[in-house]
């Protein structure tokens, strides 16, 4: 029977589940197969395979295949056997991890998520439908909606090359944070982040993370503590392209003349995040 994530230790099981990876390889095995299989959750699995060995079980496997290609040119296949032996189903596979696996320069992530492990859990919550994703990094996705279905269908769209795993006990531990948040418990979202971003965007979502709970600020305001004045229109761009709402409190920007302005999630929750704040610091004061 295989080991049970109940009856063994942490290293026992991460012993067995990289046995199992090399008596399948080179047969491709995913994440949600491999928790099945071993009674765990996925995400709980991800984290303790990483913490023992360096790699996720994905790359644990993609070495696998990597360093049976390379035994099998070394001791003379023809490459494009050697290719396919080794668990490629084409040439283009294996070139795809050359730059990670043959000494190359690295690519950490790919156009819209490939090669990543994203767990996600799609939730009710006071402001309608929550969906929060994770990877072993941080939190790179937090969504808010009227209908989990139409939430499911974005993040499916833009991660689409991802490995996405619902996994609603093991993100769990994220939603309970974000959900005392929004029901007031708590006033902040302090949570580790996995975000790909440019400079400027960084700059914009720091300064955003900087604006007090309770508090707003504007556009050409957010501009200006950033040293550049005149970058209004690219601070508005930056905040439309926030991945993680809420952590990255954009709700808390307003137009110059106090009025609201638009949300990507909705003016009405903006409305009801804005007063949640004020009332916490009221409260406070």
């Amino acid at each position: 029977m295989p080991g049970d994530a109940r009856t063994c230790s942490h290293a026992e099981l991460i012993t067995r589940v990289c046995a199992y990876l090399r008596e399948v390889h080179p047969k491709p095995i995913g994440l949600r197969e491999l928790g099945d299989r071993f009674h765990v959750s996925p995400y709980h699995l991800q984290r303790l395979f990483k913490g023992a060995t360096g790699v996720s079980p994905r790359q644990y496997a993609a070495n696998l295949r990597m360093e049976d290609f390379k035994a099998r040119v070394r001791d003379g296949d023809d490459i494009t056997d050697a290719i396919y032996s080794a668990g490629y189903g084409s040439s283009s596979r294996l070139y795809e991890r050359s730059d990670e696996q043959l000494g190359m320069t690295p690519s950490a992530y790919k156009k819209r998520g490939q090669g990543m492990t994203i767990f996600f859990s799609v939730v009710p919550c006071v402001l309608g439908q929550l969906l929060v994703g994770v990877t072993e990094r941080g939190l790179c996705k937090l969504s808010l909606g009227d209908d989990s279905a139409e939430l499911i269908a974005d993040f499916d769209a833009e991660f689409a090359r991802a490995e996405r795993i619902r996994d609603d006990e093991g993100v769990g531990y994220w939603v309970e944070k974000i959900i005392a948040y929004l029901e007031g418990w708590h006033p902040h979202l302090d949570l580790p982040l996995d975000l790909r971003a440019t400079a400027f965007q960084l700059k914009v979502w720091q300064q955003l993370q900087a604006i007090p709970v309770g508090e707003t600020r504007s556009y050409s305001e957010i501009a200006q503590a950033i040293g550049q004045p005149t970058a209004s229109r690219a601070v508005a761009n930056a905040c439309a392209a926030n991945p993680v709402a809420l952590v990255i409190p954009c709700h808390r920007i307003i137009r110059m003349d106090k009025r609201l302005g638009g949300y990507r999630w909705g003016i009405e929750r903006k409305r009801a995040l804005l007063d949640r704040e004020r009332a916490y610091k009221d409260s406070a004061d």
